[in-house]
């Protein structure tokens, strides 16, 4: 079994469809979204969802207006400046400025705050047209999204290990930060989305030194690489210098587009368009990589 995360410096990259044609063409293979503050791979697999999981993550305090005196000392300890007094001089606790850390919950002399754990995030196992998925959902300014992920993963692999499948695919977030670091460890591939623009080349490069710093052995291609011939070219020369191999380069296609707007992965839509092509020649050269790895080693 091995697992390939999918990923990108930027959003805007085409990963989640690029992930999606990949997972169509794989025939044995477990789907991951880690992608968990902005999940979209349901909008083209469509899951049929099976198993629904709360997630615990965070802290919100309260206070309780019968016990408190007013004495004012969690209003003036708190960093965050989440509590007011509302029109009735009573002191309230803002949850969306509330950041958990329950230093109020601490210093209380009236033992009037109390704090309780969030549970607005739901991670679910589902069943898709391409083998299962296991994808999550959470609220708006919730967080934890790594340890979030790291669950999503989990249960991604032990799906994988009942079913005897040969890969997980994971679509990873975009960026450098926690959820990306959670989709990261351990992974077996990464596969590293970029379009041609200077930021996408930027944010990249984060990416990839953060990639190397795990020791991952990682690949990339540049999606609608027609779109700005000179700064293609300008990421092939730094990928090749980076001794990141470039495993393709995709046309622009307005049938990935039209698929999207179907509900379907291009492989599906325009299975002859020479997108689809290279995306069949893209997984081809994965599943190659992994073969000379594994002769590599048997040696």
């Amino acid at each position: 079994m091995m697992e390939l995360t999918v990923l990108s410096g930027k959003g805007g990259t085409g990963k989640t469809s690029i992930t999606a044609a990949l997972a169509s063409l794989s025939k044995s293979s477990v789907l991951a979204d880690n992608d968990v503050d902005a999940a979209d791979l349901h909008l083209i697999l469509h899951p049929t969802i099976k198993e629904q999981h709360t997630f615990s993550s965070g802290w919100k305090a309260s206070i309780d207006t019968s016990k408190c005196t007013q004495c004012g000392m969690c209003l003036s300890h708190c960093r965050f400046d989440a509590i007011h007094e509302d029109k009735n001089e009573q002191l309230k606790i803002n949850p969306f400025q509330c950041e958990g850390c329950r230093l109020c919950e601490r210093i209380c002399p009236q033992q009037a705050i109390h704090s309780d754990l969030n549970t607005n995030n739901y991670w679910y196992v589902s069943d898709t047209r391409f083998g299962p998925m296991v994808h999550a959902k959470m609220g708006p300014g919730e967080e934890n999204s790594g340890k979030l992920v790291t669950q999503v993963r989990k249960k991604a692999k032990e799906i994988a290990q009942v079913s005897s499948a040969e890969w997980i695919i994971n679509d990873g977030p975009p960026g450098i930060g926690c959820a990306a670091i959670a989709s990261l460890t351990g992974t077996d591939r990464a596969l590293i989305i970029i379009e041609p623009s200077m930021s996408s080349l930027h944010d990249a490069d984060r990416l990839i030194k953060l990639i190397k710093s795990f020791n991952i052995q990682c690949f990339a291609l540049i999606n609608k690489y027609d779109l700005n011939l000179e700064i293609s070219q300008q990421i092939e020369s730094y990928l090749k210098c980076q001794n990141v191999p470039l495993l393709t380069k995709l046309p622009f296609d307005k049938n990935m587009v039209e698929a999207m707007i179907n509900g379907k992965t291009v492989i599906e839509y325009a299975p002859e368009s020479k997108l689809s092509t290279e995306l069949k020649r893209l997984w081809h050269k994965i599943q190659l990589s992994v073969q000379t790895i594994d002769l590599h080693q048997a040696i």
